[in-house]
């Protein structure tokens, strides 16, 4: 999959600074006279900036890994050994690590020289291990920090056990297990690991359903992935089938609500795979997380992780699902090359969900979705334009900025009207066979902007009219939203606006809101376009009538929160701050907490915040750090 490159043909960024002495030697302690930067891998002759691997010297092919999960402490301890190829000049081997105490390093079962050099912020520090180009297998003994960002310790209380969950995308995979943590470099793994009696251990592989009782438990990903899908949960959960190749793992409170809302799991799965091909994967299963879950959902392989956030009692948001599920084909088995071809994961994902959703719920609700997700989009376009114009591009250009930065609605719904417009142009038909034919050709491969720009002008858009007719220029390197972006259409998201006009302008009586026959998409298109000056007694008609401060759609409940803060509707407020202290999902947290500060109530705001920053996780509390000011 990956070309092994001879020394001399790609060795970039090496300067000569000293090597910081912080890591140790088994055999002997050395000075190193390089420093090791992470602007140097190159895979299929593509630079990844995010990682201080150098798979053209070695790589790693396999994973045995060997876990104990200590719940008093918050630590891992592990030994991670790996299979590696070589080339026949190489002298090391290098691994991303942030904040891991390494004890030990073995090279084919021999104590090896080994160095940690400095630690550059957010990527953490280059783990340097001595070998030769005959070295085939590489054993590190370490433990993960307490405060390891991608790791979150729920903690316990009278009624539920602790809990633990990772989050490994972008770069924080290199948290809790030294990796080459580049999206292009996969390989498979197996792994023992020990839990405290009681709890269930769960991975992104073949997992258990049942609680094993010395807390031992075996995984097997026979599947080659990168290291950001490595993924593991431990807690007191149980299991439910809902299909004969899905089922849904939650706590005990959650599990028959859990069970119903996700009962059309199966059906989900039979429409992605007539669309465009077998699920590679064999099962595919839910998480349900503890609310600090800072996402909607992760699609770690086998196994997505998802927020309790989306159990609203009806399945009506079960579009994030098929979002998740869409990405066995789209990220998961052809994978963005580095982290500043992003698109390429989301955009497709994007597509293929609304395809899904289609598919399964019919095009008025797929195009109700399409239709919220373009007025996010344009928000989105205009605030970035004010700030980095190049940051709409869908190629980005992330070298010396954290991944996360790459993370926005770009990526994800500008990727989507782009490949939208690709199937009006081609037409549908046209279009499903290039895809089927995109992820056959490419399955468990990487793919950059370039690689995919020449893909799809050989089997696609090989008509110059057509490439004309797309631009593609204008939509992957290109700022904002080009002129040609389609246009979407709702019949039932224009009869909702059409009843805000008149609701804002007095001419319709709140006891006239077709509110019980809406949606929640239709609810949702309401109350977040309210002017921002709707005044508080008027959100009280609302309230009073509908009740929507007690609504279970979390979406809805999101809107009328955010809405009753820029209308400063007092009695909204004790059921937003027990939302924003217990939902850690960064969707819902910005926005709260930035109309807080945008309507002179910062104090609150803090205050709220300090609250509820020990149930984030660092996903979270990085974004709210930056927005509210670190906490004092």
């Amino acid at each position: 999959m990956f070309r092994i490159f001879q020394l001399g043909l790609c060795v970039l960024g090496l300067i000569g600074l000293a090597f910081s002495q912080t890591g140790c030697s088994s055999s002997s302690t050395q000075e190193s006279t390089e420093q090791i930067v992470p602007h140097a891998i190159i895979i299929n002759q593509v630079m990844d900036h995010h990682s201080y691997s150098r798979p053209e010297e070695a790589r790693v092919t396999h994973l045995e890994w060997d876990a104990h999960v200590d719940f008093d402490s918050r630590t891992i301890t592990a030994t991670a050994t790996y299979t590696v190829e070589a080339a026949e000049d190489a002298e090391r081997i290098l691994f991303d690590t942030h904040d891991l105490t390494v004890a030990s390093v073995t090279v084919d079962g021999k104590d090896a020289t080994f160095n940690l050099g400095a630690a550059r912020e957010f990527l953490g520090q280059p783990l340097s291990i001595d070998l030769t180009g005959t070295a085939k297998e590489v054993a590190i003994t370490y433990t993960c920090s307490p405060g390891a960002d991608a790791l979150l310790w729920v903690e316990g209380d009278e009624e539920h056990q602790p809990f633990l969950f990772t989050q490994s995308q972008a770069i924080l995979a290199r948290t809790w297990l030294p990796c080459q943590d580049s999206p292009g470099i996969r390989y498979t793994y197996n792994a023992q690991v020990q839990v405290p009696s009681g709890l269930m251990a769960l991975m992104s592989a073949e997992n258990p359903t049942e609680k094993s009782a010395d807390g031992r438990y075996s995984f097997s990903m026979k599947q080659a992935i990168p290291s950001y899908l490595m993924a593991l949960a431990v807690g007191d959960v149980e299991f439910r089938g809902v299909g004969e190749h899905t089922g849904v793992y939650a706590i005990s409170d959650l599990i028959e609500a859990s069970a119903y809302e996700f009962s059309e799991l199966d059906a989900l799965l039979h429409a992605a795979e007539n669309l465009y091909g077998p699920y590679a994967w064999e099962r595919y299963d839910l998480l349900v997380l503890p609310p600090a879950f800072p996402f909607g959902g992760m699609e770690n392989p086998r196994l997505t992780f998802v927020t309790p956030t989306i159990i609203a009692g009806d399945r009506s948001l079960v579009s994030l699902v098929a979002h998740e599920l869409a990405h066995s084909w789209s990220g998961n088995l052809v994978t963005n090359s580095t982290w500043d071809d992003f698109w390429l994961n989301e955009g497709f994902t994007v597509y293929f969900e609304q395809r899904i959703m289609e598919d399964v719920y019919g095009r008025d609700i797929s195009e109700m979705l399409v239709t919220l997700s373009y007025q996010g989009l344009v928000d989105e376009v205009d605030a970035i334009m004010d700030v980095n114009p190049d940051d709409t591009h869908l190629k980005l250009h992330l070298q010396g900025r954290n991944p996360d930065d790459g993370m926005t609605a770009i990526a994800y719904d500008k990727g989507y009207f782009f490949l939208r417009l690709l199937e009006e142009t081609v037409g549908r038909n046209t279009f499903d066979a290039f895809l089927r034919g995109y992820f056959e050709a490419h399955a468990f491969k990487v793919m950059d902007t370039d690689g995919f720009i020449e893909y799809l002008n050989a089997h696609l858009l090989t008509d110059e009219r057509q490439r004309t007719a797309v631009n593609l220029d204008a939509w992957i390197f290109g700022a904002g939203l080009p002129a040609n972006c389609p246009e979407v259409k709702s019949r039932r998201i224009e009869g909702v606006d059409a009843v805000l006009i008149g609701w804002s302008q007095g001419l319709m009586p709140t006891e006239q809101l077709p509110w019980e026959s809406w949606l929640y998409q239709e609810r949702y298109r309401f109350l977040s376009n309210l002017p921002d000056d709707t005044s508080a007694d008027r959100m009280a008609e609302l309230d009073i009538k509908w009740g929507i401060g007690s609504t279970g759609n979390n979406e809805v409940l999101f809107a009328w929160l955010e809405q009753s803060i820029r209308s400063q509707y007092q009695p909204a407020y004790p059921r937003m701050r027990q939302f924003l202290i217990e939902v850690g999902r960064r969707k819902f947290l910005t926005p709260l907490y930035k109309a807080l500060k945008e309507t002179g109530q910062l104090d609150l705001a803090r205050e709220i915040y300090a609250a509820a920053r020990p149930g984030y996780h660092a996903v979270a509390t990085g974004t709210m750090d930056d927005l509210l000011g670190p906490p004092e």
